[in-house]
């Protein structure tokens, strides 16, 4: 069998990160699941940004960045004292706030809202926040810039922002791809689809390109990934975390069948009120659906959550990391705002081999 390039089951504790392909900067770094990626892959990640105090309490604990800078990304690209060596980074990461292009939310009805963020940060139109963080990379110039978000982006009406960001990138200086990846073809056990926007800066694009073809080829990056997939009896651990049902959670679960996914389902065949929509059924012989901060996962043959540790292994969190608080909810919370470590550990290997190790 095919092995994967990178180990979805790993610790930090006994993982040795080279740090000599370049230098990081992680913006709207949660509890640094891309930072994890980028580490794995070779980089050196010195510093992070975030709102959230206690997901910059929960980052420092696990990855003792050089710079941690708690505010808004808004307030974070208008500075003009950062440290000279974010202006001498190879990748410029972020994942700014997607709820409002999420198929799961209210999309359209949300575009232009402030919102306040979980812990009650200062209000924020979460959708003009990618064009903050297009701002900061005008600003610092690094090789590469890579933006990820939801697949939701891609899909009416909120197309229009991908122009919008396209013609963004291009003003701030850099060529621009998206992709849309699966992680559950990467070497993650999560049928989790995002979108990349992965850029060039002008400059260093013109060196791949003979002189002929400089105004009509651009350095394409080429990604694609089509690992085994992983199922969830692969991996399942008892730990002792697992929770029970609710009563109410319970009685539907016993009432379920091979063919439900998900709770809402079973309502619908019943003939009642679809709703429930983020309680999931985890199946032995399927890879385990997109892991969501809120969401509940239980198991389809006992009346139980998943346990911390699948929660980990399906996010390819490191087994000893550490989220303070390491409440079950807390666990899943972090890791469902998380990019996938391996995920990006893929992403970042393929700009080091294609792009970055050329100029």
């Amino acid at each position: 069998m095919k092995t994967h390039k990178f180990n979805y089951n790993w610790n930090l504790k006994d993982t040795i990160f080279t740090k000599d392909k370049g230098k990081v900067f992680s913006c709207f770094a949660c509890g640094g699941g891309s930072t994890m990626g980028y580490k794995l892959a070779g980089f050196d990640v010195i510093g992070h940004n975030d709102i959230d105090k206690k997901m910059i309490e929960v980052y420092k604990e696990n990855h003792k960045p050089k710079f941690s800078f708690h505010e808004s990304i808004t307030t974070f690209a208008k500075r003009k004292d950062l440290p000279k060596e974010l202006y001498e980074l190879e990748i410029l990461d972020g994942s700014p706030p997607c709820s409002s292009f999420s198929m799961a939310g209210n999309r359209e009805k949300d575009w232009g809202k402030e919102k306040v963020f979980r812990e009650g940060q200062e209000l924020q139109v979460l959708d003009t926040l990618f064009f903050d963080f297009i701002d900061l990379a005008k600003e610092l110039q690094p090789k590469v810039v890579v933006a990820e978000n939801v697949k939701g982006l891609l899909m009416g009406e909120a197309r229009q922002y991908v122009m919008k960001i396209y013609k963004a990138f291009d003003e701030a200086g850099y060529y621009c791809q998206h992709f849309l990846l699966n992680a559950s073809k990467m070497g993650v056990p999560q049928r989790r689809e995002r979108v990349f926007f992965i850029c060039l800066r002008k400059d260093l694009a013109n060196q791949f390109l003979h002189f002929a073809d400089m105004f009509t080829q651009l350095p394409k990056l080429e990604l694609n990934f089509n690992e085994n997939k992983i199922k969830y009896k692969d991996f399942k651990v008892n730990d002792g975390s697992e929770l029970p049902m609710s009563e109410l959670v319970e009685k539907y679960w016993t009432l379920k069948n091979k063919h439900h996914n998900r709770m809402s389902d079973v309502l619908k065949d019943l003939g009642m009120k679809e709703q429930r929509f983020g309680d999931n059924y985890v199946l032995n012989d399927k890879v385990p659906m997109t892991l969501t901060s809120g969401g509940g996962y239980y198991r389809e043959d006992e009346p139980t959550t998943i346990s911390i540790s699948d929660l980990k292994l399906i996010g390819s969190f490191p087994l000893d990391y550490n989220f303070i608080n390491n409440s079950y909810n807390n666990a899943k919370y972090i890791i469902g705002m998380s990019v996938p470590p391996i995920m990006t550990a893929q992403i970042a290997s393929n700009i080091y081999e294609q792009w970055i190790s050329k100029l």
